[in-house]
């Protein structure tokens, strides 16, 4: 095969890869990262707007005494920086990939039909530069999808396999410690984007088994919200006890998040996932076409 035609596939690899992550970018699709402007949670910061440096001012006004502190703010400052840069990045690698692609393509199958054969050694140059662009901004956008995917968290509440995100101190009672806290992250207690495959995260018939009916009534979005937050919870509490009122909770030794009932997560999961590969293959195809151009560059005549 020869190094014109490679060129050529290498071109059109990177030109059909990244129309179809176009069709499927978490963010591009608006999966992730819309947000809500009005919202005064962290996690629902707009990822095309989010300002970091904020987050930076306003930790350095909140004059940390202790590690805690100092911790929380860096984790939300570091999900605003990944959230940012995948949002930016994604728009950025996959436009200018459509454009290589395209171009190349495009005058790779023009040298294949004996056309121009006097630019050949133009082209090469142009495959050259485009593959080495084409690489680092791809490569970049790999870098902040894995860091997103496996370290930011989503907007769900973290729950085990079985749908559990509480369970009771002691054997009576109506304190209960919250599994999924910790101190030293902003969002504890929320799942990870790598974790939303899991079966407690979509939909599955009977998932719940033999779960009384009661512990998994008593969940609600501001019960699970004050378990992301806090070590325990006290369902004796006032905020409680009224919206509790009559609820026959006092038998549950486990409480359980409400059952979803689409396959949403699993949609967002996939999403990431396959942009991920899918740009992998495109740096390698990347790398390609620099690797061709610059023989056809140095070579004209082996087109």
């Amino acid at each position: 095969m020869g190094k014109g035609l490679l060129f050529f596939c290498c071109a059109c690899c990177i030109l059909v890869l990244t129309i179809i992550n176009l069709s499927i970018g978490p963010v591009i699709s608006k999966a992730v990262g819309v947000g809500d402007s009005s919202s005064n949670s962290f996690l629902d910061i707009p990822w095309a707007t989010a300002n970091c440096e904020r987050f930076k001012d306003k930790k350095d006004n909140a004059n940390c005494q202790n590690d805690v502190c100092e911790k929380n703010w860096d984790s939300l400052i570091d999900y605003c920086t990944r959230a940012k840069g995948m949002h930016d990045m994604e728009y950025t690698a996959f436009i200018f990939d459509i454009v290589i692609g395209f171009v190349c393509g495009l005058v790779g199958l023009l040298h294949l039909f004996d056309l121009k054969k006097d630019f050949v050694s133009n082209t090469g140059l142009i495959g050259l530069i485009c593959g080495i662009i084409g690489f680092v901004l791809t490569f970049v956008y790999v870098i902040f999808n894995g860091l997103v995917f496996t370290s930011n968290y989503s907007d769900q509440y973290e729950r085990d396999g079985d749908g559990v995100f509480a369970e009771r101190i002691g054997a009576t009672g109506t304190k209960y410690k919250c599994l999924n806290y910790d101190p030293e992250f902003f969002n504890s207690g929320r799942a990870k984007y790598s974790d939303l495959n899991k079966k407690q995260y979509n939909y599955k018939h009977e998932f719940y088994g033999d779960a009384e009916d009661a512990c998994k009534d008593i969940s609600s979005e501001t019960l699970l919200h004050d378990c992301a937050n806090s070590e325990t919870i006290d369902l004796s509490d006032s905020g409680y006890s009224t919206a509790l009122s009559g609820h026959p909770f006092s038998s549950c030794s486990k409480l359980y998040a409400q059952e979803i009932d689409d396959i949403t997560n699993k949609d967002i999961f996939d999403r990431f996932l396959t942009a991920l590969i899918l740009s992998l293959v495109v740096c390698l195809a990347n790398i390609g076409l620099a690797l061709f151009g610059f023989l056809l560059f140095r070579t004209p005549g082996d087109f």
